[in-house]
C-alpha cells in the first residue's frame, strides 16, 4: 500500500509500505477521508513542537472496517467510523486519575508516531467510533471539533457572555461555533481578512477583529466591548503575541484558554495574570466522552462542519495539497484529502 510521508521540512513523498495486519484486540481500517491540520502544515513547514522525520501524517480521517472479528465495541465489517488518535500510557498519574487527554507521554498519531495517512491502518478497537451514518467527509472533521470543543468546555461559558477566539483557522473557528452553541457571543480576530469574512459569513458569528497591530487590536476590544473586556479569550494559533492578545483582551477576572501549540517563548509581565486575576487553562486533546457527544450532534443536524471544508484533493495529489496550503494559508482553512 501507499503512504504519505513527511520526509523532511517542505517535502511530502510516497513511500511502499507493506499492509498492516489487525493484531488481537485491533480492526483494519480503509481509509475514506483524512484532514490536514494546522500541526501537518505546522510539521510540513518544521515548525510544529512534536513532530520528528521522517512521519506518516495524519490524525482527522474516516475510515471503513474491513476486517473485525468478535468485539464487546458493537464493531462490524463494512462500518464507517471515525477513530481517537490520541495513544495513552495507562500508567503516569494522569492516566490514573483518568485524565487520558494529557498523559505525560501522550503520543498522537502524525506527531509523536505514524498517522492515518496511509490507505489502510489498524487501530485499537476501544480507539474506534461508529458513525451513525455521519457522512465519511463530515465524520474526518468530528477530531478537530473535539479539540475546539474540549478547549471550550475548560472555559465554563455561559448564555451572553462575550468570547473573542484568536484565530480563524480550523480549530479557532470551530472553537468560535463550540462556543456560540453555549449561548455566547462569540468574536473571531485574524489578521487573515478572508478568513475572518468566511468565518463571519459561514457561521453567523457576532463580529471579527482584525489583528494586524497590538494598538489596533486593543482598539477593536475597547469598542466592542466598552472597555470591560471579553469575559472569555481562546488562543487558538499557537504564536506568543497571540497569547498575549488573549491576556490584553481578557476583562478583570476572565478566562483565558490555550489551545494552539508553539515552539517559541514569551517574555511578559505575568503580573498582569494577578492583577487581572485571570483562570488560565491549558486544553490538550479531547476525550471519547468529546468524540461521542459531537458524533451525535453533527448527526442531529446542530452543526454542519462540511462549511469549514475550502479545498479537497485526491490522496494521489497530497504532495500538491500540503503546498498550496503552505502557499496559501491565509484563504484555505480546511484541506481534505479524498482516499476513495
Amino acid at each position: 500500500m501507499k503512504s504519505i510521508v513527511i520526509n523532511q521540512p517542505g517535502q511530502v513523498v510516497f513511500r511502499e509500505d507493506p499492509m498492516p495486519v489487525a493484531k488481537e484486540g485491533e480492526a483494519l481500517l480503509k481509509l475514506l477521508y483524512g484532514g490536514i491540520c494546522g500541526s501537518d502544515l505546522g510539521s510540513y513547514r518544521g515548525t510544529y513542537a512534536y513532530f520528528d522525520y521522517p512521519r506518516i501524517p495524519g490524525h482527522e480521517f474516516s475510515a471503513e472496517i474491513v476486517e473485525v472479528g468478535e468485539n464487546d465495541y458493537g464493531l462490524k465489517k463494512g462500518m464507517i467510523v471515525t477513530c481517537n488518535p490520541y495513544f495513552n500510557c495507562t500508567h503516569c498519574y494522569s492516566c490514573r486519575r483518568g485524565l487520558v487527554n494529557c498523559c505525560t507521554t501522550n503520543q498522537t498519531m502524525g506527531c509523536q508516531r505514524d498517522g492515518a495517512f496511509s490507505e489502510y491502518v489498524a487501530m485499537p478497537l476501544e480507539r474506534i467510533y461508529d458513525g451513525k451514518g455521519v457522512p465519511p467527509k463530515t465524520l474526518a472533521l468530528i477530531e478537530p471539533f473535539c479539540i475546539s470543543y474540549h478547549g471550550v468546555s475548560r472555559a465554563n461559558i455561559k448564555p451572553g457572555d462575550r468570547v473573542l477566539v484568536l484565530g480563524a483557522g480550523t480549530i479557532g473557528v470551530l472553537a468560535a461555533v463550540a462556543a456560540k452553541s453555549r449561548g455566547a457571543r462569540v468574536y473571531v480576530a485574524d489578521v487573515a481578512e478572508k478568513k475572518l469574512q468566511f468565518a463571519m459569513d459561514s457561521f453567523g458569528l457576532e463580529g471579527t477583529l482584525l489583528n494586524d497591530s497590538p494598538e489596533h487590536f486593543l482598539e477593536q476590544v475597547e469598542a466592542v466591548t466598552g472597555g470591560d473586556g471579553f469575559d472569555v479569550t481562546i488562543e487558538a494559533v499557537g504564536l506568543p503575541s497571540t497569547f498575549q492578545n488573549c491576556i490584553d483582551a481578557a476583562a478583570f477576572g476572565g478566562n483565558v484558554v490555550l489551545i494552539g501549540i508553539g515552539k517559541k517563548n514569551l517574555d511578559f509581565n505575568f503580573t498582569t495574570i494577578q492583577k487581572k486575576e485571570l483562570n488560565v487553562f491549558g486544553s490538550r486533546n479531547a476525550l471519547k466522552a468529546d468524540f461521542l457527544e459531537l458524533i451525535d450532534l453533527v448527526k442531529a443536524g446542530s452543526v454542519d462542519l462540511e462549511k469549514i471544508v475550502t479545498n479537497v484533493y485526491k490522496f494521489a495529489d497530497a504532495p500538491e495539497a500540503f503546498a498550496e496550503f503552505d502557499r496559501r494559508a491565509g484563504e484555505m482553512l480546511k484541506v481534505v484529502l479524498d482516499f476513495t
